[in-house]
């Protein structure tokens, strides 16, 4: 099979376009025919040896949709779609024409998206749906901040939000594209500035239910300022610097609820339930896919990678 391989840590310029021995299936593994793979941050990250389990040699890659191709009788042929915090780092991923994945991680594509939309989905609404439904607990009625509503998780986040009945707030540099889901959802916007807070908590009379701030970091303290007493506040990211400083008598008066969300710590099979409940809902068209905003051939890999880690706005795929 042909696929993207590093075989040391660096920019993209370490992936090498190979021949490989493709993967086979046995009693607890299928194998699926990658039809599409988006390039994630994490990827980019991974290739530069951020992860300290990652040992290469190693295909890297989380998110895919495809046909599986060897498995189980009643799973041959079936259209599926997955992503892991495993696959790419501990184990070969998706960057790839066949990846070998656990029997249990099989989760069937939504009928009403393509291959390509379809791939673009995992990480982003995986790790949305982890801190805004398992830990946020965000309900109709509710209001939530999302910091960094112009990415992938904000616009993920922000989609499960306007769908659970809530206000959305999205607090970025950046407007969310107007033609994006989020561009569309959001009830206001407040561009991150010195005055943020104060316009923030002005909206949502003092304070909102719960603030996901997808950026972290630089924005942490930005995040705290905004929960309302007893509100939540879920971090995913460490933007710019990993060590924060706060007010911890503001924090502890408020009796503001931290959470950490990680959704590379859920492997392959561990992120199927969640799949499968995304699934009913973009079937349903609760969710809409993300903008693509570029798609490569597997071939030109590393120039998808150097557009996510130049910051493109918008997903990037590989199609095989």
């Amino acid at each position: 099979m042909k696929a993207i391989q590093f075989r040391s840590f660096g920019d993209p310029s370490v992936l090498e376009y190979l021949d490989l021995e493709a993967p086979h299936a046995d009693a607890e593994q299928a194998v699926v025919q990658v039809k599409a793979a988006s390039v994630n941050p994490s990827d980019v990250k991974n290739l530069s040896g951020h992860f300290s389990h990652t040992v290469p040699p190693r295909i890297p890659g989380r998110d895919f949709s495809g046909v599986v191709v060897e498995g189980p009788a009643e799973w041959i042929g079936a259209e599926v779609w997955g992503t892991g915090g495993d696959i790419g780092f501990a184990r070969d991923g998706t960057h790839a024409e066949f990846v070998r994945i656990p029997v249990k991680a099989l989760s069937r594509k939504p009928a009403n998206l393509s291959h390509a939309e379809a791939a673009s989905i995992g990480v982003n609404f995986v790790v949305a749906w982890l801190g805004a439904v398992e830990y946020g607990r965000l309900s109709a009625g509710e209001t939530i901040a999302v910091i960094g509503a112009s990415g992938g998780v904000g616009g993920a986040v922000t989609q499960i939000a306007k769908a659970r009945g809530a206000r959305v707030i999205a607090v970025d540099r950046h407007e969310p594209l107007p033609d994006s889901p989020a561009g569309r959802l959001i009830d206001h916007y407040v561009p991150i500035s010195d005055d943020a807070a104060l316009r923030v908590r002005e909206l949502a009379n003092g304070g909102v239910d719960l603030v996901y701030d997808a950026v972290g970091g630089v924005t942490f303290e930005l995040a705290l300022s905004l929960a309302k007493r007893r509100g939540s506040v879920v971090e995913i990211s460490a933007t710019g610097k990993r060590r924060v400083e706060f007010d911890l008598i503001d924090f502890y008066h408020n009796e503001t609820q931290l959470y950490g969300a990680d959704s590379a710590k859920l492997g392959v099979a561990d992120s199927a339930p969640f799949m499968d409940a995304l699934r009913a809902e973009f079937e349903k068209g609760s969710f809409e896919p993300p903008v693509i905003a570029q798609r490569y051939a597997l071939e030109n890999a590393k120039a998808a990678y150097e557009a996510v880690q130049a910051g493109t706005r918008g997903r990037v795929v590989l199609e095989m």
